[in-house]
């Protein structure tokens, strides 16, 4: 049947059903009239009990009814039902043995005896709505009302339904008059609804439960790729929605494809269903539908041969035994199931054994349902006395042979699950009921105080103390409603097993529960699941592969959430789990190791005495600052030769040692910056080389005088350029670069700066000059007394004088000039370490320059041709030229 057929049925029992029901409504609303005609009668298989409180109930006794011709020319008839159920019927039985067993209980409802009518719904919801609307209603054709509408109603609540679709159809009507719905077996999580569902409670779990249980289970086992395949009715449809809201990355994966099983089971569609689960890499189906739905899909299953995947089963066909065969067992085989609770029930396998019509009472009316099993099990007809049961071929059944045949058929209580709840839900019932008469008068709950009486019950009072049962089985399991009706939930966690000789057995592997106090717990012995695998391990069921450390997921566009790339975490950052949905930025100081799991620390980079540049620049500053010292050596032991008296030996000592220090002072910037040494390398190389260049300023501007005094009346112009001015003025020119050293470092200093910007992955360590303004000062200040220099040694070159120090002077200077020049653009340009060793080299050939150029020549003459080292000779050349 389809859903428009299920809605065209509704509808019609719907207009049918509220005639039938005038009788109840018009006790309730209606003063002035005196009686209640019954509208309609319907005759439906039934089992019935008398008491003092009668409970209805509402079962699957028979599987399949034949459609009608609906044309509305003539009175609807009642569909026939046929297929007889065994366990719908034993579900009906043990609804029977609790109501017996509590009526023998004095602790619970004393003096209070309990009876029953429970009603077959073929598993329709045409005949279920009317069995509902006739147990509220009653069977009597005219009831006479008081005026105040005195009297228990026909039933005081329900046990039932059996689907979740007839539920949802029944509670909403049930509802509006508070009429409480206990089903143990309608699952849709729709119906936790109170607004639409004041009165349905339920003892078994709902689906958003059930899917929640699925869902650990897919979490525990890793599989985040799965599909989806759901009845199309109320249970399917409300389960996809809770998956497809519940499953994703934080839920742990996705769904592959979710299709629909249709209610006639087409062909062509179920055909389409299987090819897409073939060509899905998902190895992990989720199927939510009814065993009837499961026997088709398999089928086409077993045609296409479908082989491969790891099956999860929802409670509708996880126990379902007609599956459990050596056709669908290889396909079948290791599933996964949600099942509900399984309980015990002490005394019921007794009670079922006392199953059978009663010879001496042949309550046919009352006990429909009994007959019906009788005839159906064991094809037997009663018939009246003395004729006895007669099989159907005409031969008798003996009493011994029909115990036989129900020890075989009806009381097997190991796997008692439905059974469970049914009796479950009869005793929430008994205890709300013994709850609601033991209430003092004066102190109930409802209005003025008041209580409810035995004579005048209603269903909605019941209702009220439903809501607050808690009490636990035998079983030992607690039983309680929360605010929507649900009762504290439980499954089990079945797995199908294939045993080698071709038998099947479903065991028990776990079990998923809420409690008030832990949540939701899922238990698993994986060591007892089989696998119907080669591997006999869980099969792997991922749309993209776990992502290591050192990368982090890629959604795929336009594909599910689950599926994505794996991109490697870019430099810097990293990611040390899996599955990581971001990489993160190391510390500053640290960098990403190649693998892009963990940090680790930045390499250092400075000029190092330990690699070779540090060494070529540290072995060159040594060098000259050896050269130096040899020169100053032999221009000492030659002191009083004419070449050294003749070119001022006093500023060429000072010079000589000048040049020393700036030699020396390059080292001050090899090696890792410190404190100390960012601040004196600076002002050691500014002090160091105005004192050299003041120097040869002051030869310079003393070459100058000398010639000026060579003519006539010049001769004064020689008392300015004396010893004490020569080392005065020297002195003073060095004493403002110092005062410009002295200025830069107390208002902004150098220190040691760790640089990131050139090398994301170092740590380039540097000085920071703190004031660029002091460093171009200092700077400006030596190339200012350089060009002077320089301009004065120019303008002194073409003296007349055999040994013109100008001339060398002029090429130091131009050597000089040039170098510094070069170096400004240099430095600017240069990132790190090699700021540092350009810096060094101008300090180095600017050095070389002035101590090659000014000293050279000098120590040529000294050393190789002593014979120009004299008076006569330097003078000499002066007169030729």
């Amino acid at each position: 049947m389809n859903q428009s057929k299920v809605m065209r049925a509704f509808l019609e029992d719907t207009l049918l059903s509220l005639m039938l029901y005038s009788c109840f409504s018009s006790a309730v609303s209606s003063l002035y009239s005196s009686s209640c005609q019954l509208q309609e009668q319907f005759h439906l298989n039934r089992m019935h009990k008398t008491g003092d409180v009668i409970i209805g109930g509402l079962f699957a006794i028979n599987s399949f009814t034949d459609d009608l011709d609906l044309t509305f020319t003539s009175k609807p008839q009642l569909p026939p039902c046929y297929g007889f159920d065994v366990l719908g019927f034993r579900q009906a039985q043990t609804m029977a043995f609790a109501i017996d067993e509590i009526n023998k209980k004095s602790s619970l409802l004393p003096n209070v005896t309990l009876g029953y009518s429970l009603y077959d719904n073929c598993f329709q919801l045409g005949i279920g709505f009317r069995a509902a609307l006739t147990l509220v209603s009653g069977q009597e054709e005219q009831v006479t009302l008081e005026e105040n509408c005195v009297g228990t109603p026909p039933v005081l609540g329900i046990v039932g339904d059996t689907t979740s679709s007839n539920s949802i159809a029944i509670s909403a009507v049930l509802g509006l008059y508070k009429v409480a719905l206990v089903s143990y077996y309608a699952t849709c999580s729709c119906l936790t609804d109170r607004q639409k569902f004041p009165s349905f409670f339920r003892t078994i779990p709902s689906d958003a439960f059930q899917v929640n249980a699925m869902i650990q289970i897919l979490k525990h086992f890793g599989w985040t790729w799965a599909g989806l395949i759901i009845s199309d009715d109320d249970y399917g449809f409300h389960a996809a929605r809770s998956f497809h809201s519940d499953l994703g990355p934080a839920g742990g994966g996705c769904l592959a494809y979710t299709e629909i099983l249709p209610w006639g089971d087409d062909p062509a569609e179920l055909r389409r269903i299987v090819d897409v689960m073939r060509k899905s890499t998902a190895r992990v189906v989720i199927v939510f539908a009814y065993k009837g739905h499961m026997i088709n899909l398999m089928e086409e299953v077993v045609r296409q041969n479908v082989t491969g995947l790891q099956w999860i089963a929802s409670e509708g066909w996880s126990a379902a035994a007609v599956l459990q065969t050596p056709h669908f067992m290889p396909y079948l085989g290791g599933t996964l199931g949600i099942a509900i609770r399984r309980g015990e029930i002490p005394g019921l396998r007794d009670f079922l054994l006392q199953t059978h019509p009663d010879l001496h009472h042949n309550n046919t009316d009352g006990n429909s349902m009994v007959n019906e099993f009788w005839e159906h099990t064991f094809k037997c007809r009663f018939a009246p006395p003395p004729a006895g049961w007669v099989e159907a071929g005409g031969e008798l059944c003996t009493g011994q042979e029909v115990i036989e045949n129900v020890k075989n058929e009806l009381v097997d209580v190991s796997n008692l699950r439905p059974e469970y709840n049914v009796y479950k839900a009869v005793y929430a019932l008994a205890y709300a009921l013994d709850e609601m008469l033991q209430c003092e008068p004066g102190r109930g709950p409802f209005s003025n105080n008041t209580c409810a009486h035995l004579q005048r019950l209603e269903p909605w009072q019941l209702v009220y103390y439903l809501e607050k049962v808690n009490f636990t089985t035998t079983f030992g399991d607690q039983v309680s409603f929360d605010e929507n009706g649900d009762a504290l939930p439980i499954y089990d966690i079945m797995n199908w097993v294939w045993l080698a000789d071709g038998r099947t057995k479903v065991q028990r592997v776990g079990e998923v529960k809420r409690s008030a106090f832990k949540g939701e717990e899922l238990t698993l012995d994986e060591d007892k699941i089989f696998w119907n695998f080669e591997s006999k391990h869980p099969p792997l069921s991922v749309c993209s592969e776990s992502c290591p450390p050192g990368t982090r997921m890629a959604r795929k566009k336009g594909e599910p959430e689950c599926c994505f790339d794996c991109v490697p975490c870019s430099e810097g950052k990293i990611s040390n789990t899996t599955d990581s949905m971001e990489c993160t930025s190391c510390p500053e100081d640290f960098w990403s190791s190649p693998q892009r799991d963990h940090c680790v620390p930045k390499k250092t980079e400075f000029l190092s005495y330990h690699e070779p540049l540090g060494i070529c620049l540290t072995t060159t500053s040594l060098l000259g600052t050896f050269i130096c010292i040899v020169v100053l050596g032999i221009f000492i032991h030659h002191h009083s030769t004419p070449i050294v008296r003749a070119n001022n030996s006093e500023l060429s000592f000072l010079l000589l040692v000048s040049l020393k220090l700036c030699f020396l002072c390059s080292l001050l910037f090899i090696g890792r910056p410190k404190l100390w040494t960012c601040q004196l390398r600076h002002a050691a190389f500014g002090i160091s080389f105005v004192l050299c260049v003041s120097c040869i300023l002051v030869k310079t501007m003393v070459v100058l005088a000398v010639f000026r005094a060579s003519k006539p009346g010049g001769e004064s112009s020689l008392k300015w350029f004396g010893a004490v001015q020569q080392r005065g003025t020297v002195l003073v020119l060095t004493s403002v670069q110092a005062a410009i050293c002295t200025v830069w470092l107390v208002s902004a200093s150098p220190v040691p700066h760790k640089n990131t910007q050139y090398h994301s992955d170092k740590i380039v360590y540097e000085c920071a000059v703190g004031s660029t303004v002091g460093f171009a000062v200092l700077l400006g200040y030596i190339g200012l007394l350089a060009f002077l220099s320089c301009l004065l040694a120019f303008l002194a070159r073409n003296l007349p004088d055999s040994f013109n120090e100008a001339k060398l002077i002029t090429f130091s200077m131009l050597i000089f000039c040039a170098v510094w020049v070069a170096f400004v653009p240099a430095y600017i340009n240069s990132p790190g370490k090699y700021a540092d060793a350009v810096e060094v080299f101008a300090i180095l050939a600017s050095s070389f320059g002035l101590l090659v150029a000014l000293f050279g020549p000098k120590c040529y003459i000294i050393l190789l041709r002593p014979e120009r080292n004299t008076k006569k000779a330097i003078m000499g050349r002066g007169s030729t030229k």
